[in-house]
């Protein structure tokens, strides 16, 4: 009797899977295929499905060396959901393979924007950026082309990827973060650190708040130790009115300093931008029992407390 052929879209995508995990990537690749005509052929207007195929088609490409067809493809996934963390880490590998390392240091640090604990794109951007240090010298940054600021909604999207994807995603974030939490920086790690983070500064008093982000995520990557790093970085998120990100920032440079005023401050700021104020109130109050005199936390408490009241 001869076998059942996947007749549907969803069929299309869950035998395409099952090859793919067999290793058979070319049947795979066949059967994404069939899956995206069919659903262009319906004239189906459901992005995030023709993404996944896109990017699972790409996947394919990547295991049998074709990194040309998973750029396009990668490309391709991307322009219907922009930011998906997949798409942008095989792209990052495939540019990688082809010793297109400009491109692939902006989409592993672009995917750190996403999610900062996803150890294949620290370690990605971590050897892009020696890459490029050795081909161009001091001035590699210059020969980049310009990476994309990620919007906080994006930065959530790993919560709400396809079920196939999820459980994976969640696995690997898990380890990854774990990983990341238990490396131990390095005398040399502490001093590349403190030099980004430098940097980083430099970037902000130019008012470049989206170039002092990548610099002070990499100088966190070599060690994620200073509470400075992580309010200054705050302070950047704040300027581009990326709340959430702040109050993140904020809270992990108190963890490490729980008497970082400025962390307070600009806790306090971006809680009371996001409307929450009896949050900002409680950390104006927690700054003023440390500094009593800080005449901007005594004027940030007024008007928290007029919105109170």
């Amino acid at each position: 009797m001869a076998p059942i052929l996947p007749e549907s879209v969803e069929e299309l995508r869950a035998t395409g899977n099952q090859s793919f995990r067999n290793g058979q990537f070319a049947e795979a690749a066949t059967l994404y295929s069939r899956a995206l005509r069919m659903l262009q052929e319906q004239g189906s207007s459901d992005p995030e499905k023709e993404s996944v195929l896109y990017s699972n088609r790409a996947a394919c490409h990547l295991k049998d060396g074709n990194c040309t067809d998973c750029i396009k493809d990668c490309t391709s996934a991307l322009a219907l959901v922009p930011f998906s963390m997949k798409p942008l880490l095989r792209r990052a590998s495939a540019y990688e393979a082809l010793e297109k390392y400009p491109l692939a240091y902006v989409d592993y640090v672009t995917v750190l924007q996403i999610d900062d604990s996803v150890t294949s794109a620290l370690e990605g951007s971590s050897r892009m950026t020696r890459a490029l240090m050795d081909s161009f010298g001091p001035e590699w940054r210059l020969k980049l082309p310009s990476i994309p600021l990620v919007p906080v909604s994006s930065q959530k999207r790993w919560e709400c990827l396809p079920l196939e994807n999820h459980k994976e995603t969640s696995k690997s974030k898990s380890k990854e973060t774990t990983t990341v939490k238990s490396r131990v920086p390095s005398a040399g790690d502490m001093e590349r650190a403190r030099a980004l983070k430098e940097e980083g500064n430099e970037l902000v008093k130019k008012g470049n708040h989206k170039q002092a982000i990548e610099k002070y995520s990499e100088s966190l990557w070599f060690s994620n130790l200073e509470s400075a790093t992580y309010s200054n970085r705050a302070l950047c998120h704040l300027q581009l009115k990326q709340f959430q990100e702040a109050v993140k920032d904020c809270t992990e440079a108190l963890r490490l300093d729980g008497k970082n005023v400025k962390a307070f401050y600009r806790r306090a700021q971006a809680y009371k931008a996001l409307k929450d104020f009896r949050s900002s109130f409680a950390d104006i109050d927690s700054l003023l029992e440390i500094e009593p005199r800080n005449g901007p936390a005594r004027k940030l408490r007024q008007e928290v407390n007029r919105s109170l009241n």
